[in-house]
């Protein structure tokens, strides 16, 4: 009876096993929660900064990109601008050639018109002297048909000129520049350069002769006009050079009538600073 009653005293104090797993378990998903969180945070960080440099990036380029679209924008103006003034360039050029051409035709029917009547006044004359006895009367004669060959030789002479792209005879020696200069229509300035390297006044402007050709009949010159040099080189004799004044609109023509060793001869041509008043003058000194 005793034996009975002891073993059901006896009890198991052990834990039981679920516990411990359970505990385990917990641990472990702790710790794998922790690195998740972890890694999660660092990707979190890595992901902003990857964000802030992209956003500083597409600043930048941005700021790079308004640069050139602002350089652009005033490349633009500056283009239009200039666009403008070379159309408004070639339209004045355009004008004046038109105008040129139009006096140039003028001039020859008035040339060829004049020629036409000094040579019918020749044969006037000439018949007049045939019938002419008296010896005044072939005195007088005498006088007029002289100036008649004179007016004559002038007309020759005039119409042997070349005319450039204005309208404008070109004188090829001194006697044809008289010529020109009597007609009044322009100012003419001769000169003769003979000195390499050496800056001579011509008029409004300064010449620089920088070499010769002889054989060629050909000369390089430096013409400076308004403070801005113009370099020609490979110029023919007789071959007009033309030249723009700051706000003229006629040029000035530069013209060289001989060339030989380091030396040139020719003629500077410039339209009248005002022809209205050089007008009233020459009718004052008339009066």
């Amino acid at each position: 009876m005793s034996d009975e009653r002891h073993d059901d005293v006896v009890t198991d104090n052990s834990a039981p096993r679920w516990i411990g797993l359970a505990v385990v378990a917990l641990a472990v998903i702790s710790i794998t929660g922790l690195a998740i969180g972890w890694s999660a945070s660092n990707h979190a960080k890595a992901v902003d900064q990857q964000l802030n440099s992209q956003a500083q990036t597409d600043k930048q380029n941005e700021d790079v990109l308004a640069q050139r679209l602002s350089k652009a924008e005033d490349t633009n103006a500056q283009l239009e601008g200039e666009l403008s003034v070379v159309t408004d360039k070639m339209k004045l050029t355009q004008t004046e050639l038109d105008r040129a051409r139009s006096q140039a035709t003028r001039i020859k029917a008035d040339d060829a018109k004049q020629f036409a009547t000094l040579q019918s006044s020749m044969s006037d004359m000439n018949g007049q002297i045939a019938t002419k006895a008296s010896v005044d009367d072939m005195n007088k004669l005498g006088t007029d048909v002289t100036g008649v060959k004179t007016d004559l030789d002038t007309t020759k002479n005039n119409m042997s000129m070349m005319h450039d792209q204005f309208g404008n005879l070109i004188a090829t020696n001194h006697d044809q520049i008289e010529e020109l200069r009597r007609l009044g229509e322009r100012d003419y300035y001769e000169f003769t350069i003979n000195k390499r390297n050496t800056r001579e006044k011509v008029g409004n402007v300064m010449v620089e002769l920088r070499g010769t050709n002889p054989k060629k009949n050909q000369y390089n010159v430096t013409i400076f006009v308004d403070d801005q040099s113009h370099v020609k080189k490979g110029l023919s004799a007789n071959e007009p050079l033309y030249l723009f004044e700051t706000g003229a609109r006629t040029p000035l023509e530069f013209v060289v009538n001989q060339v030989s060793k380091d030396k040139i001869v020719g003629y500077l041509s410039a339209p009248k600073a005002n022809p209205t008043q050089a007008s009233t003058s020459t009718n004052s000194s008339g009066n």
